[in-house]
C-alpha cells in the first residue's frame, strides 16, 4: 500500500517536515508518495536524488499559478512499466485517435495523463517557471529563509508584545515558505485584513498564517503587511 508523506508539512502552524529515506519503505515493499503542494517553488527538491517512488502536488501556491491551475505529479522510471492510474481518458490511450474499444494505456509517464490539460493554466504557468530556471532554486529558497527570518523579526518586535504568540518553528531548516500567528482576536481581524488589501489565511481556531511566495513577495510587502497587524491589534 502507498504512504502518504509530506516533503513539506501542509499543516497551517508551518513546521517543515522531511521526509524518512523513501528507501527504506521499499525493503517493507511499501510505496511513498511525497505531497509536494507547500514545497514546489519555495524549497529545493530532488525527487530522483531521494529515490522517492512517487509525488504529487499543485502550482497555485510558490510557483503563484493562481485559481485553476494545474496540478502535476512524478513517477519515478522504475515503475512505469508495471503500474497503471485506474482514472482512465482520452489523453491517456496509447493511441488517442484510434477510436478502438477498450483502454490500452500510452507508455511511459503519457499513460498517468487522463483529460485534456488546463491549456491556458499551463500557459499561465511559463513566467513563474522561466524564472525559477533563470534565477536556481538556491536562490529562491535563500529569499524564502530571509522573508520568514524577517517576519520573525517583527512579530518579536511588534507584534509579541500585543499578546500573538509565533507557532512556527524559529529554526528556518524547521519551516517552509510561510509563518503563522496566534491571537484570539485574528478570526474577526482577518475579514479586516482583507478591506485593507492585505491577505493572509486565517486558521482555526486563533491563527494568521503568513504566506510568503519567494517570487512574487517582496520584504516591503511584508513589511506593509506586518504594520497592519499591528495597527489593528493597538486599536482593538
Amino acid at each position: 500500500p502507498p504512504s502518504w508523506s509530506s516533503a513539506r508539512s501542509p499543516t497551517a502552524r508551518g513546521t517543515l517536515r522531511t521526509c524518512l529515506e523513501s528507501r527504506l519503505p521499499c525493503t517493507t515493499r511499501v510505496l511513498v508518495v511525497w505531497d509536494l503542494c507547500h514545497s514546489a517553488g519555495s524549497v529545493e527538491i530532488a525527487l530522483d536524488d531521494a529515490n522517492v517512488d512517487f509525488a504529487a502536488g499543485c502550482t497555485y501556491k510558490y510557483l503563484n499559478g493562481g485559481p485553476g491551475s494545474p496540478a502535476f505529479a512524478y513517477v519515478n522510471a522504475r515503475h512505469l512499466d508495471g503500474l497503471s492510474q485506474p482514472i482512465w481518458g482520452w489523453m491517456g490511450r496509447k493511441d488517442a485517435f484510434e477510436m478502438a474499444a477498450g483502454y490500452e494505456p500510452a507508455a511511459g509517464i503519457r499513460g498517468f495523463l487522463s483529460g485534456t490539460p488546463a491549456i491556458f493554466g499551463m500557459l499561465a504557468m511559463r513566467g513563474t517557471l522561466d524564472l525559477l530556471e533563470e534565477v536556481g532554486m538556491t536562490a529562491v529558497r535563500e529569499k524564502s529563509r530571509l522573508l520568514t527570518a524577517f517576519a520573525v523579526q517583527l512579530h518579536d518586535a511588534w507584534l509579541a508584545p500585543a499578546g500573538v504568540t509565533l507557532a512556527t518553528p524559529r529554526d528556518p531548516e524547521q519551516r517552509g515558505s510561510h509563518i503563522t500567528v496566534d491571537h484570539p482576536a485574528f478570526r474577526e481581524m482577518t475579514a479586516t485584513l482583507w478591506e485593507q488589501d492585505v491577505i493572509p489565511d486565517f486558521r482555526a481556531p486563533h491563527g494568521i498564517r503568513i504566506g510568503l511566495s519567494p517570487l512574487s513577495t517582496s520584504f516591503t510587502e511584508l513589511y506593509r503587511g506586518m504594520a497592519a497587524i499591528r495597527r489593528l491589534l493597538a486599536s482593538a
